[in-house]
């Protein structure tokens, strides 16, 4: 669903070997899993099915601890479940994404894209060398609402403040988009690969 030769090309740069892969077998092997997605809730959650990747997903994230980093879509895939499609997510998260409702559509277009900054609600060592309020790229129309407060790890003002990364022991997703982020973006894509 989207990004996935823009990590790709991410990952070269940074000099870390990967694979890109829909088979089980990968997921289960990988010393580090990156879930990207740009598109719909539903349709991808739909695919994620039809290639069985959900068991194993599961199976590598909850039980294997195998640290997942899910980007934008991935990391919404990461809720209980959407609006957008009324959906099932995989659940990790006590979350619900919703659509933006804003107060003044002609200000605040939707979807958000374009660059904007974070605040960083908890240390975490993703968060290595990034800033408070350093800006990332965002493109997304739906935004998480984490009813786990202690997941919380950056939040982000577009007319209201919305949760704009999430983590949890070996489980984290930025609703931006750290390859088209610039330095922040390496910075943060190279401590996730490291940590």
């Amino acid at each position: 669903m989207g990004n996935i030769h823009s990590i790709g090309r991410k990952m070269k740069l940074l000099g870390f070997s990967f694979i890109i892969s829909s088979k089980a077998e990968d997921i289960l092997s990988a010393d580090r899993i990156i879930l990207p997605g740009v598109g719909h809730f539903g349709k991808a959650m739909r695919n994620l099915k039809e290639l069985n990747l959900i068991e194993s997903l599961n199976e590598a994230v909850l039980v294997k601890k195998t640290p997942v980093l899910g980007i934008c879509l991935g990391m919404q895939l990461m809720a209980r479940s959407s609006k957008e499609g009324n959906t099932q997510g995989l659940g990790w998260f006590d979350a619900e994404v919703i659509p933006f409702t804003v107060s003044d559509s002609f200000k605040y277009k939707v979807p958000h894209t374009g660059w904007n900054s974070i605040q960083k609600q908890k240390e975490s060592s993703i968060n290595g060398g990034i800033s408070d309020e350093e800006f990332f790229y965002f493109v997304h129309s739906f935004h998480f609402i984490c009813s786990e407060k202690s997941a919380i790890l950056h939040t982000t003002i577009y007319d209201y403040e919305f949760v704009s990364a999430v983590e949890k022991e070996n489980i984290t997703g930025v609703q931006y988009h750290p390859e088209k982020s610039h330095e922040a973006g390496l910075t943060l894509l190279r401590n996730f690969i490291s940590g």
